[in-house]
């Protein structure tokens, strides 16, 4: 295979719990997507989106009740014997033994996996050699989840799959679980990562797609997605100022505007042209001496456009009810 070339393929794929009809819930509807070797790939949405539903599909952990998913060009549970050896998969919660330690319960995996690495290498990797004689019981959330992705790591996967990775970790544990996929994906392995922490999807993703209700609603690059989304300027007008007083804001690119009821005299711009509209603004200012307290100008965030789609999801639900 070559690099770049698509290891996972997803078409048309649908999963239903429950028989058809009210009794019943389609919890991924319709779903297209692929992801190619060598990168990580980011699966987002809301509780209830679909993630985990269509990552278990991936895995092989139950048939789609419709379309059609290949991993490295089988079917991940028709042919799991196949897709598994060179799969890792680290769930939200691994569900080890209170009573082994960590170098035990490593141990205990590396017995089940096909070609595992060294028991203290898959430790070292995510920072637990130092702990590698404490009980599970008494290692911290963020280490147990730490724990989770050694296992995952064992087997020295082609295609990892992460289940929100760094819940329970702490800023540094986070930035060097970061870290180490950066070096997975580096090194060739295929990351299929699913978060509810926008910074660590911007941070990783080379390509991602949000789900909404079973669905994909927007994917692509990071760049891509927020691309979709306007950019835009905060500032306070002076006393006896008012947005009335601004140029044309037409004029300057400028989508809509509104007054901050949260924040007296402060103003909110909205442009698919932040350098024009900004350009524009300053130079307004400038010519009529007036100072724009607060100027806060960025470019739209993956956050923006998540609860963007999640406030829809809202909107549509609420008219339903």
């Amino acid at each position: 295979m070559d690099i770049g070339e698509s290891v996972i393929e997803v078409s048309g794929l649908r999963r239903r719990y429950g028989p058809e009809g009210a009794a019943g819930f389609e919890a991924v509807r319709d779903v297209s997507f692929d992801v190619r070797r060598g990168e990580v790939f980011a699966l987002l949405g809301t509780n209830g989106a679909g993630k985990t539903s269509t990552v278990e599909l991936l895995e092989g952990l139950a048939p789609p009740t419709g379309g059609r998913v290949r991993v490295f060009g089988h079917d991940p549970y028709g042919e799991r014997a196949v897709v598994r050896p060179r799969i890792g998969v680290m769930l939200q919660e691994g569900g080890f033994p209170s009573g082994l330690t960590a170098v035990e319960t490593a141990t205990m995996w590396a017995g089940c996996t096909s070609g595992a690495r060294p028991v203290g290498e898959a430790l070292e990797l995510v920072g637990l050699d130092g702990r590698r004689d404490v009980r599970v019981k008494q290692l911290s959330g963020g280490e147990r989840r730490r724990l989770d992705l050694a296992l995952a790591l064992l087997g020295r996967p082609e295609v990892l799959f992460l289940d929100e990775p760094t819940t329970g970790l702490d800023p540094q544990a986070r930035r060097l679980t970061w870290e180490l996929v950066r070096e997975l994906r580096d090194g060739g392995t295929t990351v299929v990562l699913t978060t509810h922490y926008l910074e660590e999807a911007e941070a990783l993703a080379d390509r991602l797609a949000i789900m909404s209700e079973g669905r994909i609603a927007v994917a692509g690059t990071p760049g891509e997605v927020i691309a979709g989304r306007p950019s835009r300027i905060r500032f306070a007008m002076p006393p006896g100022w008012f947005v009335g007083d601004l140029p044309p804001l037409a004029e300057l690119g400028v989508l809509h505007h509104s007054e901050l009821p949260e924040a007296r005299g402060q103003v909110e711009l909205r442009t698919r042209e932040l350098q024009r509209t900004l350009t524009g603004l300053l130079l307004w200012a400038r010519e009529t001496g007036v100072e724009l307290e607060g100027l806060d100008a960025r470019t739209a965030s993956l956050e923006e456009a998540f609860l963007a789609i999640a406030g829809a999801d809202a909107t549509r639900e609420g008219a339903e009810a």
